[in-house]
């Protein structure tokens, strides 16, 4: 397995590492509905304000983190907006209430500015053979830290105070600035930018480019039903009577089947086309919220995470590379964004549709999600038979050196 790794440059595998130290770090967003309404006084009404302001903020970083990227560099906005978000946390703390309704969300789209440009920087330095490889080195080392981060967090919590968690993450944030500034080399091959008359816009090169279009729409569908595992899932575990540990346990399940798997199963199936694995990962999370139409029994909820996790590993990695792919060189920041952007719109999306169903009809969730992710994975899979879409057919092997668009550019 390893020899099909050997394409990603160092420098890649250095970004990595840090991306794990800054994922182990960045625990804030799980502690701070419980930090606003505890240490910080607020209502639960304000703190959940709050929290979906602070939300909108990270989609819209996620979204235009790559357009900074493609016109100052890829390198140099991923340090700004770390540098930004870091000062900003270690000085919410001392910041006013009335403030962090400004802050919050500011601090919130930097850090999904770096998430942009973390893979726009993967999308442009990997040749775009390993480029399904390079974006799941990526995964595993985000994943990896924020299996250690959950724990560490709540023990810096109980150690010394949820304020303290922010400090942590400012200073963790800043390290790890300065340690991209020292690993990721500040220059590469020029910018490749269109001639004169010769750029299209964003709306036109996705026009050219069909199935792409397709695959956003369904990977933007399918995130509303993933995340329901954040928000409408717990509170029907807790309605058939499983515990907060049972809920804990499933993720503990769910990180370490993708920490075990995700590198492999790259590996695995690099040489098949990319639509063809992202349409049958997106069925398999609908079928997986399908098996909760049984009940909420401790085997059905840990079958349902099982398939929900299998799922995730087959669509997120292949869909990111895909994405790369087909990114004109000029714009793959942009490219990258239009995806990370989609990728987590069930952050503020997912919570109030899934939470009002649940309330209205609790029995019609979980079909429902079923129903809007085998959907979408449908799509995908036919979108993977259109012209120009890159692939020879669901299922079908590509020759590992077949490539589809020649997308380079600098980091910056």
């Amino acid at each position: 397995m390893l020899g099909t790794f050997r394409d990603i440059p160092r420098a890649v595998w250095l970004l990595a590492f840090g991306i794990f130290f800054n994922s182990a770090v960045a625990f804030t967003f799980i502690y701070l509905f419980v930090y606003l309404t505890d240490e910080r006084d607020l209502s639960v009404p304000q703190a959940g304000l709050l929290s979906g302001i602070g939300g909108l903020g990270l989609v819209a970083g996620n979204f235009t983190g790559g357009w900074f990227g493609d016109r100052f560099g890829h390198r140099r906005t991923l340090l700004g907006a770390a540098v930004l978000a870091g000062a900003a946390l270690c000085l919410l703390p001392l910041i006013p209430v009335a403030a962090l309704y400004g802050v919050l969300p500011l601090c919130q789209y930097a850090q999904g500015a770096v998430r942009a440009c973390n893979s726009a920087l993967v999308a442009v330095s990997v040749p775009e053979v390993a480029r399904r490889q390079g974006f799941a080195v990526m995964r595993a080392a985000g994943n990896a830290g924020f299996t250690v981060g959950a724990p560490l967090g709540a023990l810096v919590a109980l150690t010394f105070s949820y304020t303290a968690l922010f400090v942590a993450d400012g200073i963790g944030t800043l390290l790890f600035a300065l340690y991209v500034s020292r690993v990721m080399p500040a220059r590469g091959a020029a910018v490749r930018r269109p001639g004169p008359g010769g750029g299209k816009s964003i709306r036109r090169e996705l026009r050219d480019r069909p199935a792409l279009v397709v695959l956003l729409v369904s990977v933007f569908l399918a995130d509303l039903v993933y995340r329901q595992l954040f928000s409408t899932f717990p509170v029907f575990l807790a309605d058939h009577g499983l515990s907060t540990q049972v809920y804990g346990w499933l993720f503990a399940l769910n990180g370490g089947v993708i920490l075990l798997l995700e590198l492999p199963a790259a590996a695995a199936l690099r040489r098949y086309a990319p639509l063809a694995v992202v349409g049958t990962g997106l069925i398999l999370v609908g079928l997986g919220y399908g098996l909760l139409v049984f009940g909420a029994g401790i085997a059905l909820a840990a079958a349902m995470m099982l398939l929900l996790t299998a799922g995730e590993i087959l669509y997120k990695t292949p869909a990111t590379a895909f994405v790369a792919d087909q990114a004109p060189a000029h714009a793959q920041g942009r490219f990258q964004s239009l995806y990370a952007g989609v990728s987590v719109s069930g952050v503020v999306l997912a919570p109030p549709l899934g939470g009002a169903l649940y309330a209205a009809s609790p029995e019609l969730l979980w079909p429902a999600c079923t129903a809007l992710a085998v959907l979408a994975g449908a799509a995908v899979l036919a979108a993977g038979r259109m012209r120009g879409s890159g692939e020879a057919g669901p299922g079908d092997v590509r020759p590992e050196g077949e490539t589809g668009s020649p997308a380079r550019a600098a980091a910056g």
